[in-house]
């Protein structure tokens, strides 16, 4: 399967070839081979996902792992060092088939809501290049690999949220999504340094294979402040995962990357970034689960907290996509703490097969969500609810995905939500019914969030739209990802994802828990009915409602002030106690220091440098003074 390295080549290919050549082509051009480069990536995607799932993956009952291409580049022992590959097993290629098709969509979409845009070509090298660094991510045969291609991600991201550089509300957005993420992947590196340090090896094959014993047996009775070596190394790893996918309180990132391209957030929050720190859990899973299940543990209940905290907060949110990016938050934080009340394998092991399951089915239906919304906001030219309404009798096809793409997300039978959320639910509820408890809120709140957007969208007060620019259905380009998502998110859910991916890479059959699937379906329903109740007819009860909820309902519209408090610590903390006396010992003492030598330099070459006037007379006589000098005291000493 070594064609499988064309996958990620094909992006980067068209990364260069429209980074260096794009601004001599036609936005059509740009857009076209960026596009065919994506759908290529795809075909190959497709190719390798049934060579492996159905010819060449499975040997005597278990899905193998398979290095299609490795080659050593960086040696530090002589077990020691850092291989450039693409690993093959079941996370991976899935992982390939979601990010080259939502990125494809993203593509074809792309043509019609960024046509005329400055920079077009520029947007479409920037797509290629992060499509590169997430399908590099995934298919990384170690772990210095993956941090590599980590930090790629993190570069295109800000490139991307910040597309619109002259906007400052961008720019801002932009650096801070860069800054948080640097600072969780910080320790992301130490916890590599440590993992690596103790067990001598970077590869995956090692680290977690076996049941993880090389990593059990090498940090075996070592320990720091109580907590053994293992726990620290995957406590500080879970660090930068949690940046990545922006957990609490790392989180705060995430809304405001809102300012970029409508597209570049369905591919940010649907199948690409955010998922990164659910995909670096799984892939490390073995060691989580043997060498710190306390550190698993803890995954669990930061999780739990995020999903419930994240979900809060949506239902108070005005802006379109700013719901969907904390409705992102929550369903990302549902697949972390699926992981964490995994079992390793068979049906124990229902938990991390729900959470890949999970990220399968969200990545079509929140891309499908995200690029309805930019549907919308094509039409209408804004963000917010308020400026919306009854749109279903001028953006039909818009309106049917959106609406499909909502029942999925709520958990509603047939829709693919419906059948990976349950399985999600029935994990938590064998493993702690703590964290079922409130996986099983948050459910509710989901759905009522979810259709209280869809209902103030297309439903809500009518609006008095100007017929001459009235709203309209978006251009064949708009339509076609929408309806092609659509249609997976219909279908997926029936995909028997336990045949294919579990904890031990061996296949093991689910079976539905009726109580935990009519608990399910009833609390989404009741979410759907009182949102139904609240804004399908668009009146006052809303209003008095949030103004009866006073402090509480300002406080979650404020997002609990975590992003004051996030620039308190910075400013009045970190610059003033830590960033200012840096700034004062750079300048005085090392800057002094420097300034200090070359000041005494200049002044001892200003004294000698009377000794180079260029005058033969001068020199003679220096000769003769100092021969006659030197003979004196050798006569004398």
């Amino acid at each position: 399967m070594e064609f499988t390295l064309l996958i990620v080549a094909v992006p980067l290919l068209m990364f260069l070839v429209l980074g260096l050549a794009g601004g001599k082509m036609s936005h059509r051009a740009a857009g076209v081979a960026g596009t065919l480069g994506m759908a290529v990536a795809t075909a190959l995607s497709y190719a390798a996902a049934f060579r492996y799932f159905f010819v060449e993956g499975k040997v005597d009952g278990v899905f193998q792992k398979i290095a299609s291409f490795s080659v050593e580049w960086l040696r530090f022992s002589d077990k020691l060092h850092i291989d450039l590959g693409v690993l093959l097993d079941p996370i991976s290629v899935m992982m390939l088939v979601v990010i080259t098709t939502v990125s494809l969509m993203v593509h074809v979409y792309s043509l019609a809501y960024m046509h005329g845009e400055k920079g077009f070509q520029r947007y479409y090298a920037l797509l290629s290049l992060f499509s590169f660094s997430m399908l590099g991510l995934v298919v990384a045969t170690n772990i210095f690999q993956m941090y590599i291609f980590w930090e790629l991600v993190g570069v295109s991201s800000y490139s991307l949220i910040g597309f619109y550089y002259t906007k400052p509300s961008a720019v801002s957005a932009s650096k801070k999504a860069f800054i948080v993420t640097r600072f969780a992947d910080l320790g992301f590196l130490v916890g590599i340094l440590l993992l690596s340090y103790y067990t001598g090896t970077f590869d995956f094959g090692q680290l977690t294979g076996n049941e993880a014993s090389l990593v059990l047996d090498s940090t075996a009775g070592l320990s720091f402040m109580g907590v053994s070596v293992a726990s620290w190394a995957m406590a500080l790893i879970f660090m930068g995962g949690a940046g990545k996918s922006a957990m609490f309180p790392l989180h705060i990132w995430l809304p405001d990357a809102m300012e970029g391209p409508t597209p570049v957030s369905a591919l940010i929050h649907a199948a690409t970034m955010v998922v990164a720190g659910v995909y670096l859990v799984a892939r490390l899973f073995p060691v989580y689960y043997f060498a710190a299940p306390d550190v698993l543990a803890m995954v669990g209940y930061i999780g739990a907290f995020t999903a419930l905290f994240a979900a809060v907060i949506a239902i108070t949110q005005t802006d379109i996509k700013r719901v969907l990016a904390f409705s992102t938050i929550s369903q990302i934080a549902y697949m972390m703490v699926a992981l964490s009340v995994s079992g390793y394998g068979g049906h124990d092991g229902l938990g991390y097969m729900a959470s890949m399951f999970h990220l399968f089915t969200h990545a079509f239906f929140k891309a499908l969500l995200f690029l309805g919304a930019g549907s919308v906001i094509h039409a209408v030219h804004s963000n917010e609810m308020g400026d919306m309404g009854n749109l279903r009798k001028y953006m039909p096809i818009t309106h049917l995905t959106f609406l499909i793409a909502c029942l999925s997300i709520a958990g509603i039978f047939p829709f693919s939500g419906f059948f990976s959320k349950d399985e999600i639910l029935v994990a938590a509820l064998h493993h702690d019914p703590l964290l079922f408890a409130v996986l099983w809120a948050v459910a509710g709140l989901t759905a009522f969030y979810m259709f209280r957007l869809y209902f103030a969208i297309f439903w809500g007060k009518k609006k008095a739209y100007d017929e001459r620019h009235a709203p309209h259905e978006s251009p064949l380009a708009m339509s076609i990802p929408l309806a092609f998502l659509a249609v997976l998110t219909c279908v997926t859910g029936f995909t028997p994802f336990s045949q294919f991916i579990s904890g031990d890479s061996v296949p093991f059959e689910t079976h539905t828990e009726m109580s935990v699937v009519v608990a399910g379906t009833l609390v989404a329903l009741l979410g759907i009915l009182v949102a139904r109740q609240l804004y399908i007819k668009g009146g006052e009860r809303p209003a008095k409602i949030a103004t009866s909820l006073g402090r509480l309902y300002r406080a979650t519209l404020h997002k609990f002030y975590l992003d004051e408090v996030w620039m308190f610590m910075t400013k009045k903390v970190v610059f003033r106690y830590l960033s200012d006396p840096i700034a004062w010992f750079d300048r005085h003492i090392i800057d002094g220091t420097m300034d200090g030598i070359g000041w005494t330099t200049h002044r001892l070459s200003s004294s000698v440098k009377v000794f180079q006037n260029g005058k033969v007379q001068f020199y003679a006589f220096v000769f003769v003074v100092g021969t006659f000098a030197i003979a004196v005291w050798a006569l004398f000493l």
